[in-house]
């Protein structure tokens, strides 16, 4: 029997120093030691949930040929896109050339409600507009579930849809651009907006509280 039990458990029996001195069935279910094999998971993961707070700005990574372009400086402006008409499908792109410059204002968040089957769903609509004050502005709609996350959308979605703005001069062509060149109109919905030149010592036409949306 002596021989049997150094067999399995090496030299100094069923306890050996290879098997833990427990024939390496130690830790297992019911076998009443504590300290080894349960205690493998608890500690794995706690220093990761303090850095979840902290959001880090990464370096873009173009995935559209015209973003690849735009990274290797090889086209200097938005103006060479509008040029020719290029579809715009990143939101770095804008950032890159107007991103210090940029302004966004949220004109209205709106809720929504759809009947289903379960009951009423809840959603909200954000309408966030942007631009420079230079010529650009963007009109950006999202609809989500959550307020904080239809604005972040709307503002992705208006930098995606960032027009160049035709200025002009009333009167005389003295000092920079300050008005537009001509009456304009513009209709969405039952609302129609005019917009007329004015002199540059004078602010625009319009309202002191003018309608956000």
């Amino acid at each position: 029997m002596a021989d049997d039990a150094s067999t399995v458990g090496g030299p100094e029996g069923l306890g050996g120093p290879g098997m833990g001195g427990c024939g390496g069935f130690c830790g297992g279910f019911g076998s009443g030691i504590q300290g080894q094999g349960r205690d493998r998971g608890r500690g794995r993961g706690r220093g990761h949930g303090a850095h979840r707070g902290k959001v880090e700005d990464k370096e873009w990574i173009p995935v559209t040929k015209l973003g690849h372009l735009v990274k290797d400086m090889k086209i200097k402006s938005l103006e060479e896109i509008y040029l020719f008409s290029l579809p715009i499908k990143e939101s770095k792109i804008i950032d890159f050339f107007l991103g210090a410059s940029l302004k966004d204002e949220v004109l209205k968040i709106m809720p929504m409600q759809k009947q289903t089957r379960a009951g009423q769903r809840t959603r909200f609509k954000a309408f966030v507009t942007i631009g420079n004050y230079s010529g650009h502005v963007g009109l950006g709609v999202k609809c989500s579930k959550k307020a904080a996350t239809a604005i972040r959308g709307a503002i992705i979605l208006a930098k995606l849809s960032i027009v160049p703005v035709w200025r002009g001069y009333w009167g005389n062509k003295i000092g920079k651009p300050h008005t537009v060149p001509c009456k304009v109109t513009g209709r969405c919905g039952s609302v129609q907006v005019h917009l007329i030149p004015t002199p540059g010592a004078l602010a625009e036409s319009q309202p002191l509280y003018p309608r956000s949306c």
